[in-house]
């Protein structure tokens, strides 16, 4: 299979890093777009540009039928879902492979079981991945929910089977709260993903988030890309992301690579693909992975020289992967900077009209934006607007050159996070590589205070 003309059904940031892998490889593009992204630079740059929509995201990049519509239209043979919007939607991908269109993602079963979280839960163990000691489905029964918390030591989390973010997630100090809880943590599921299913684990008191990049050809295949610091986090949600960890040695690295990378390749995974834990006293414990492209990518393609996107576009042509493991090399430190179109420290958003824009520049220094002067940053998606990464030999010598380019960015007439990173990597904990996933909370209430 070659592919000739890719619809890219995203926006923003990774839309336009898709389009420019695509016109690297020789492939044409096609942008679809909301009519509040009809001046975004992806629209303006891609080989064909299709309105699918109004505003709403529901209308729009969540559209299903538009945007298939569009393939056809456009003559596109293939569809990359980016991140975020459809990409880990099995229903889509079947129905994209469904019209003749290649899909450059995951397996829909594959995309269908680790969306799930009892079923990733149970698939991941099958395949040898650590746990975190809980229940081994779904738990609905109260008696059971107790037993279970009760074998496992409180406190307990209660996570949603469904979707992410944060959402249907509570933390139980105690059994006289936990019908409270559940049913809370229900409601909320059933609110944000129609689905009320909940399971219960062991809640770990203050651990770092890592990540493991892995790859698969489809058939039998897989490699490991090393993994991703991603404990600073709001809310759930990443603000600043490293690679490698500070806090990982090289033998664990290696180590849970390649149990992460076996376990791929027994399930004949294909395309890109995250593996996410929970690390604290020097055990992982998976928590989910993701079937798609992360935000994050970045800092992995900046140590290993791989272009993610690239890979994702020949796998789905049914090549096979570029790279064995024997010969990556993970090579200097990359960090990046998520710039958010909101207040740095109260989090309000704030879209608006980007009167001035200079991206920062310079020796291993990449910034990921469709942004420009002139360009009005809709109210109706997700606040963020950049990516900053930069690399180094070093941590200390990358953390040096990220301070000097969080200077030189300039973003006026809106509000973005820039002042919060530029505090965040000054911060003796930071800079030492002493944080974990409760950090930069504490770190904003103790400012506040």
């Amino acid at each position: 299979m070659t592919i000739s003309r890719i619809l890219i059904a995203n926006r923003g940031e990774i839309a336009l890093r898709v389009h420019r892998a695509a016109h690297e490889m020789g492939i044409e593009t096609v942008a679809v777009h909301s009519t509040a992204d009809a001046d975004a630079m992806h629209v303006r740059l891609a080989d064909q540009a299709i309105c699918i929509g109004p505003p709403s995201a529901t209308d729009s990049y969540l559209n299903m039928a538009a945007i298939i519509s569009a393939a056809e239209i456009s003559g596109a043979d293939a569809i990359h879902p980016g991140y975020g919007f459809l990409s880990e939607n099995a229903k889509f991908a079947e129905i994209v492979e469904a019209h003749g269109l290649i899909w450059i993602g995951p397996k829909p079963e594959h995309i269908r079981t680790m969306g799930d979280k009892v079923a990733a839960k149970k698939s991941a163990g099958e395949l040898g991945l650590p746990l975190v000691p809980g229940s081994d489905g779904a738990v609905s029964d109260l008696e059971e929910a107790k037993q279970i918390a009760e074998a496992i030591g409180y406190p307990v989390i209660i996570k949603a089977a469904s979707g992410g973010g944060g959402r249907g997630m509570k933390v139980c100090p105690s059994e006289d709260q936990l019908e409270t809880l559940m049913k809370q943590a229900g409601s909320e599921a059933k609110s944000a993903f129609g689905d009320d299913t909940v399971y219960i684990e062991k809640y770990l008191g203050n651990p770092r988030h890592i990540e493991f990049q892995i790859f698969g050809d489809g058939n039998g295949q897989a490699i490991h890309l090393g993994e991703r610091d991603c404990s600073l986090q709001r809310r759930h949600q990443k603000v600043l992301e490293e690679a490698p960890s500070p806090v990982i040695s090289a033998e664990d690295r290696a180590r849970m690579g390649k149990t992460c990378a076996d376990a791929m390749a027994a399930m004949g995974y294909r395309g890109a693909g995250t593996i996410e834990f929970l690390w604290e006293n020097g055990e992982f414990y998976f928590i989910e992975m993701n079937t798609r492209l992360q935000v994050e990518h970045p800092v992995t393609e900046a140590i290993t020289g791989v272009d993610l996107v690239r890979e994702q576009i020949r796998v789905a042509e049914g090549k096979p992967l570029s790279v064995a493991q024997e010969e990556l090399r993970f090579t200097g430190h990359a960090i990046e900077c998520r710039i958010n179109a909101e207040n740095p420290f109260t989090f309000a958003p704030s879209p608006g009209l980007v009167t001035s824009y200079h991206a920062a520049g310079g020796m291993h220094v990449r910034v990921d934006s469709g942004l420009y002067a002139g360009y009005r940053v809709p109210p109706y998606y997700d606040s963020m607007i950049a990516k900053l990464i930069v690399y180094g030999r070093t941590r200390e010598g990358c953390i040096m050159r990220l301070k000097r380019a969080l200077e030189e960015m300039v973003v006026e007439g809106i509000q973005t996070s820039i002042p919060l990173h530029q505090q965040l990597i000054r911060d003796s904990e930071f800079l030492n590589g002493d944080y974990t996933i409760k950090w930069l909370e504490d770190w904003l209430a103790k400012r506040e205070n």
